[in-house]
């Protein structure tokens, strides 16, 4: 399973990001590990105001240095529960964490790359991953999540488009266009012709040492 990755925020105009307020990336430490411990794990909790519940289209946050990346949802359920459930489930986004590859792009992720729905999400939880001990620091950026229902941008068409009158369509061709069997037919004459002219040419080239019948021995160049 992968994301979509590029140069710049895939967001444009006419999209609005649902209100939220991402917590910092918090690392994981073991049970009486020293704080110095690099843990390689770290999380961020992400909920939405006044603990609405909010349908999931897409994801979008820059990456800066996380390897791999697991998403799980918090969902209502039936009498007011609430359960926690993956959805994502270590995400590449470095080919090799030891390099740069993907360290800082943007990534899009979509909903049919979920494991499960995602809608009526009251919370959602990004567990990151780096295990190289390269980087120090690692975590995700600009993290925004975007509802279903909206028009993307890049598929929006100009009004003048669709009011061209008929003047102003473009030309049938199809009257214009000559008989297709003449074409072929004039096409073999054409080729036909061309085979006779080389046969002419190379007979020829045989020819100026031919007299009577015999080849003159005097003008055969040996080599």
């Amino acid at each position: 399973m992968s994301g979509a990755a590029g140069p710049g925020p895939p967001a444009g105009p006419g999209r609005s990001p649902l209100p939220c307020a991402p917590r910092p990336a918090a690392p994981l430490q073991l049970a009486g590990g020293a704080e110095s411990t690099r843990p390689g794990v770290a999380v961020i909790d992400l909920r939405f105001p006044r603990g609405a519940a909010a349908d999931v289209q897409e994801i979008v946050f820059r990456n800066f240095y996380t390897a791999f990346l697991s998403v799980r949802v918090q969902r209502s359920g039936p009498g007011g529960s609430r359960r926690w459930v993956t959805c994502l489930r270590d995400l590449c986004l470095m080919p090799c964490p030891h390099t740069e590859e993907g360290s800082q792009d943007y990534f899009c992720l979509h909903r049919h790359q979920m494991l499960c729905d995602v809608d009526q999400v009251t919370a959602m939880r990004f567990i990151l991953r780096q295990p190289s001990p390269v980087w120090l620091h690692f975590t995700i950026e600009d993290l925004q999540i975007f509802p279903p229902g909206q028009k993307s941008p890049q598929k929006d068409f100009p009004s003048w488009l669709s009011q061209l009158t008929p003047l102003e369509q473009p030309a049938s061709l199809h009257g214009e266009l000559p008989d297709p069997e003449k074409v072929s037919t004039e096409v073999q004459q054409m080729w036909v012709l061309t085979e006779v002219i080389r046969a002419r040419q190379a007979a020829a080239r045989i020819g100026r040492f031919d007299v009577d019948g015999c080849y003159d021995v005097n003008l055969l160049s040996y080599t």
